[in-house]
């Protein structure tokens, strides 16, 4: 089957590149031939009309002290290239892709099946056009839908009642419905009007060996200490906690992220290191601190004890149900936590962990046998 795969776009976010590797990666070992189906990138640019009122609104700024640049697109139209150097490396390298300048542009005989998932695809304020996601532009073929660990981010519902509306009736095309957080499946219930599974996120249903291969492949360095700081939003309370652990354990700490978004930095400071090194960080690491999902999921693919600070604006519900599904609930923190309440975890029963995540995937790779029938 030739199948179609729709995410979120692809940057410098290293869980959502290997999401959509690893989804891929497994259809294509079931015997599918996989692409995810990307949008082409257009450069920013302020419309005509648009011109004088912002630049005079930026002079203005920046005379007063703000240091927003004054000609910010043509900036980051230059500088995205070089920012995205290592995982556009990776991307093009791993994962096949079919470019359009819309998702309208796409014929029904380009794929037998079409695929939305994972990551936060059913998130509005993360996907432009949600009835993109939910395959509006589908409508009349004779393809079939499948949904695989969509997720809402959050188990607040987020969708106006225009986009509850159109999209409960989208999803009720779909052949089989999945979600990646139990609160997501209830979401789905109570305003989408249907039953979805709770499957797990793609990058579980590849091996440690996998992606061992990844780093080993790309010669990955050893990375320079034995504490893996990964940390998406930097706050002073989130920064004091990780010098406290620092300190108190005498472990050294190690970063693979750079603040790309950050403006004030110079640009050789923005830019992303290798996802292979983020990946051999959690190889490397004897204990990992972080507030993204993803770093929670492979901390647990490679068995390396972690806490999950609450990462309350992207998204608490993800990690909830992610650590419920291995008894790791108490893993996650909040900013607030000292050390003391890191230190008094109690240690993880891998073998534990690995009986119920094998019972997971055993549920998550039925679903997706569904593609066969």
């Amino acid at each position: 089957m030739r199948i179609g795969i729709i995410t979120l776009p692809l940057h410098t976010n290293y869980g959502g590149i290997l999401q959509a590797y690893a989804l891929q990666t497994v259809l294509e070992r079931m015997g599918h031939d996989a692409y995810l189906i990307e949008k082409r990138t257009k450069p920013l640019n302020l419309p005509i009309w648009k011109m004088p009122f912002s630049y005079g609104k930026r002079v203005i700024k920046k005379l007063t002290g703000d240091n927003f640049p004054i000609f910010y697109e043509q900036k980051k139209n230059r500088e995205i290239p070089i920012i995205r150097q290592h995982t556009d490396r990776f991307i093009n390298k791993y994962i096949k892709r079919e470019i359009v300048n819309d998702f309208t542009d796409i014929k029904e005989s380009d794929f037998n099946i079409f695929i939305v998932g994972s990551d936060q695809i059913w998130r509005p304020k993360y996907f432009d056009k949600i009835e993109h996601a939910y395959l509006d532009f589908t409508i009349g073929w004779n393809v079939k839908r499948i949904a695989y660990a969509a997720s809402f981010g959050t188990d607040e519902w987020e969708y106006s009642s225009q986009q509850t509306m159109l999209c409960s009736e989208l999803v009720k095309l779909f052949n089989a419905v999945s979600v990646r957080e139990k609160s997501g499946a209830e979401l789905c219930s109570k305003y989408l009007g249907i039953n979805a599974t709770h499957v797990l996120d793609p990058t579980m249903l590849l091996s440690k060996k996998d992606y061992i291969h990844l780093f080993e492949a790309s010669y990955t360095p050893k990375s320079d200490g034995l504490l893996f700081a990964y940390i998406l939003d930097i706050t002073e309370k989130k920064s004091d906690l990780v010098n406290k652990f620092i300190l108190k354990m005498g472990l050294n700490a190690f970063h693979a992220n750079s603040e790309v978004n950050n403006l004030g930095l110079p640009l050789n400071e923005r830019i992303q290191p290798p996802l292979e090194r983020w990946l051999r960080g959690f190889y490397d690491a004897d204990f990992v601190v972080t507030d993204s999902f993803h770093a929670c999921v492979f901390s647990i693919i490679f068995h390396v004890p972690f806490v999950a600070i609450g990462n309350k604006e992207r998204g608490m519900s993800r990690f909830q149900s992610l650590l419920s599904l291995v008894n790791l609930e108490e893993r996650l923190l909040d900013e607030n936590a000292t050390v003391d309440d890191i230190q008094s975890l109690k240690d993880i029963d891998w073998d534990k962990v690995d009986e119920l995540l094998q019972k997971q995937r055993e549920i998550s790779m039925s679903f997706l046998s569904q593609i066969k029938s």
